[in-house]
């Protein structure tokens, strides 16, 4: 027993170089309980919820992404892993609330009306919460007006649609010709995915990117909400 007592990491007896990539490894592995602990550490010691966000949490679950990207990892791993980026995000989202951090970006994200598939958009709505963007999930069977009442709402910068049926791929279409012909399409990022589409799909109804995976998805959307702010700054 004595050995397994000297295995048995103590995070708060860690320096902070050595437990920040300890909770990104706590992060990989799936560990929600060590991550809530190790996030608890760092705030206790006085460290920003915003530098807790970002150099422990975003850090950890980047190569999460990248991992999941080459086939190193797997759908079920992942869902560990951004279950125990839950529990570390669950004590500093109130915090990053009173602090007023920057955020990436906002993504309204849903499945497509008449779908009721939602891993792979659960996936994309963790993986980018992991990233620092704000995420609001509008859950499965998702019609046109509930999309546009959202994204007007929460003032979002990114609409995300995801479909697993070939059925209900072209409600996609209809939620993005809705857009245009009220003259709002301009205002938000389109990203679209799921098992059946592809690129030239995408660019066929009018979104701005197809996303393979929730990896690709998280990238896309940092690339699309750079390149608005640098319009924006330009203009």
């Amino acid at each position: 027993m004595a050995d397994d007592d000297e295995d048995d990491l103590i995070l708060s007896d860690l320096s902070d170089e050595e437990l920040v990539p300890q909770i990104g490894d706590d992060l990989y592995d799936g560990l929600k309980d060590e991550v809530a602990e190790g996030v608890n550490i760092l705030l206790e010691r006085g460290w920003a919820p915003y530098r807790v966000l970002t150099e422990a949490l975003v850090a950890g679950m980047t190569v999460v992404g990248h991992d999941f990207r080459d086939g190193i990892l797997f759908v079920p791993e992942v869902l560990l892993a951004a279950n125990a980026m839950k529990a570390g995000m669950a004590i500093l989202k109130p915090l990053l609330a009173e602090t007023g951090a920057p955020k990436m970006g906002k993504m309204v994200i849903g499945t497509v009306k008449g779908d009721i598939h939602d891993i792979g958009k659960n996936l994309v709505s963790m993986m980018m919460e992991g990233a620092g963007f704000e995420v609001v999930d509008l859950g499965i069977n998702t019609d046109v007006d509930a999309y546009l009442e959202a994204i007007a709402r929460e003032e979002a910068d990114i609409l995300g649609m995801s479909a697993l049926l070939t059925t209900t791929m072209p409600y996609m279409k209809t939620v993005i010709d809705t857009m245009t012909d009220r003259g709002i399409r301009e205002d938000y990022i389109v990203l679209v995915g799921g098992a059946p589409l592809n690129e030239e799909f995408g660019k066929s109804i009018g979104a701005d990117a197809y996303c393979r995976d929730a990896a690709v998805a998280v990238e896309t959307a940092k690339e699309w909400v750079a390149r608005r702010h640098n319009q924006i700054a330009a203009g």
